[in-house]
């Protein structure tokens, strides 16, 4: 398992939706980050840290993410009111 904190600038994710993302920034402590979105189509655009699911290393392999409980208790939040 690799912690979001560990998530930095350039990495290729995968989101909850299984589109794949390719980090932007490196603001790892805030709950909603800058990535390069491969959708319906490419765009970027602000993801929800808790949407990133597993984070790809160099060798290929994908990985499991972790989350902050602060991450963790926002997303919560979030389900309440539908989102």
């Amino acid at each position: 398992m690799v912690s979001i904190l560990e998530v930095k600038k350039g990495d290729r994710v995968r989101l909850a939706n299984g589109w794949y993302a390719t980090m932007l920034n490196n603001d790892m402590r805030g709950h909603t980050r800058l990535a390069l979105v491969e959708g319906f189509c490419t765009e970027a655009g602000s993801v929800y840290t808790t949407d990133i699911k597993l984070v790809m290393r160099e060798d290929g392999s994908l990985y499991p993410v972790t989350h902050t409980p602060g991450q963790v208790k926002a997303a919560a939040k979030r389900k309440v009111f539908g989102f």
